[in-house]
């Protein structure tokens, strides 16, 4: 739970800063800062992809095949889910809080709570690393979240007030919960039939499509991507 505890500890410290400078970061601070977190998150994916196609050509190939067609076939699954549309909902949820909280500041302190469980929790990022660091113990993808998540309550918190920052504490039981589920449950059974390689090259290539919704390159509906980690162990079980 190292990754989830990094993220609460992010969203206390940001929100210790935004209470303490309530000058926004400048627009070229965040550009840089922008495009630092969407090239780290490019190459954790990469390296996820990379270090999982390991083997003879022909093994680096099938595994290559299953990565995108999980990728592909976790994205209809997604879609049949709907699981962009009710991230989409709980977007707009927390967006009439913060905009409520714009037009009549300060906003209630409340709403903020839940604007920022929702906007944090919601986020497809924290979902793959806890996916990454329960199979790989790595915490690469919950430290760029981390770092996206302080900058966001330092707005948070300034528009409505410290007890947003409690927020980190639900983000924590979530994240914290699914990085153990990942590491007790599914990790052993995984390891045990040999699909821990595919799971972590699928978590891999979607984190890749992460980084371009960082960069602000194209829109892609991530949350619609995310059943590709359960998809591509399924599909190399069935590829023997």
């Amino acid at each position: 739970m190292n990754g989830a505890f990094l993220n609460a500890l992010a969203i206390l410290l940001g929100s210790l800063g935004g209470l303490v400078r309530r000058a926004p970061l400048p627009a070229r601070a965040q550009f840089i800062l922008r495009t630092v977190l969407g090239v780290a998150t490019m190459i954790t994916g990469i390296v996820l992809v990379a270090e999982n196609w390991g083997g003879s050509f022909l093994l680096a190939l099938k595994r290559l095949l299953i990565t995108f067609l999980a990728v592909v076939l976790g994205y209809w699954v997604g879609k049949w889910l709907r699981l962009q549309e009710l991230s989409n909902q709980f977007g707009r949820l927390a967006g009439h809080r913060i905009q409520a909280a714009r037009n009549h500041p300060p906003g209630k302190p409340v709403a903020g709570l839940t604007a920022c469980v929702l906007l944090l929790g919601a986020a497809p990022l924290g979902w793959l690393g806890a996916v990454e660091e329960g199979f790989t113990g790595g915490i690469y993808l919950f430290a760029i979240k981390a770092l996206m998540d302080a900058l966001a309550m330092m707005g948070f918190v300034q528009l409505f007030g410290w007890l947003a920052a409690l927020s980190a504490f639900p983000i924590l039981a979530l994240f914290g919960g699914v990085t153990l589920l990942c590491q007790h449950a599914a990790a052993p059974f995984c390891a045990a039939h040999h699909l821990t390689d595919s799971v972590n090259s699928a978590t891999g290539l979607v984190a890749c499509a992460v980084s371009l919704v960082i960069f602000e390159t194209r829109r892609v509906e991530l949350a619609s991507f995310l059943p590709a980690v359960v998809v591509a162990p399924l599909l190399e079980w069935l590829w023997r």
